[in-house]
C-alpha cells in the first residue's frame, strides 16, 4: 500500500500526494462497526501535483470540476467490513475517475445524413401504420 498508485501505464500518483483518512463506517460490521474505523476517505491534491503534465492536469481539472473542493479530489469507500477492502476500493475508484479525466477527448462527431432509402423505408412505414389506424376507424369511413 506504500507504493504509489497506477493510474496508466505511464501515470502513477506517488503515495506522498495521498492522503488517507479513517473513519467509523455505517452499513455492514455486526457490532465491530461501531468499534472500527473502516470507512475510508482517499483525497489527492489535483490542482497542486507534480506527477501530471500541465496539459493532463488541467483537463482533469476541467473535467472534474463539480467533485473537486479548493482543487482536492476526495473518494470514501465503506461499502467493505475490512478497512483494508474499502481502501483498496477506494484506490480503485480513484484511479478510474481519473483515468477517465485525462483520457483524449473523443473525436469530433461527423454530421451524417440518412440515406435514400432509409427516407423510403421510414415513409412506407408512416404509410403503413397510418393505412393500419383508418382501418381501425369505426366512424363510417
Amino acid at each position: 500500500m506504500d507504493d504509489g498508485l497506477r493510474v496508466t501505464d505511464r501515470w502513477t500518483v506517488p503515495a506522498a500526494e495521498l492522503r488517507e483518512r479513517f473513519s467509523r463506517s455505517s452499513g455492514p460490521g455486526g457490532q465491530g462497526v461501531n468499534t472500527t474505523d473502516s470507512r475510508v476517505e482517499l483525497s489527492f491534491d489535483l490542482a497542486g501535483t507534480t506527477s501530471l503534465p500541465p496539459v493532463l492536469r488541467e483537463r482533469a481539472l476541467e473535467r472534474l470540476a463539480g467533485r473537486l473542493v479548493d482543487g482536492v479530489l476526495t473518494i470514501a469507500a465503506s461499502e467493505h467490513r475490512a478497512q483494508l477492502a474499502n481502501r483498496e476500493a477506494a484506490r480503485e475508484r480513484l484511479a478510474a475517475l481519473l483515468r477517465d479525466a485525462v483520457a483524449p477527448p473523443p473525436p469530433p462527431r461527423r454530421p451524417t445524413r440518412p440515406s435514400r432509402g432509409a427516407k423510403e423505408r421510414r415513409l412506407a412505414d408512416k404509410k403503413r401504420q397510418s393505412q393500419r389506424k383508418r382501418d381501425r376507424r369505426t366512424d363510417g369511413d
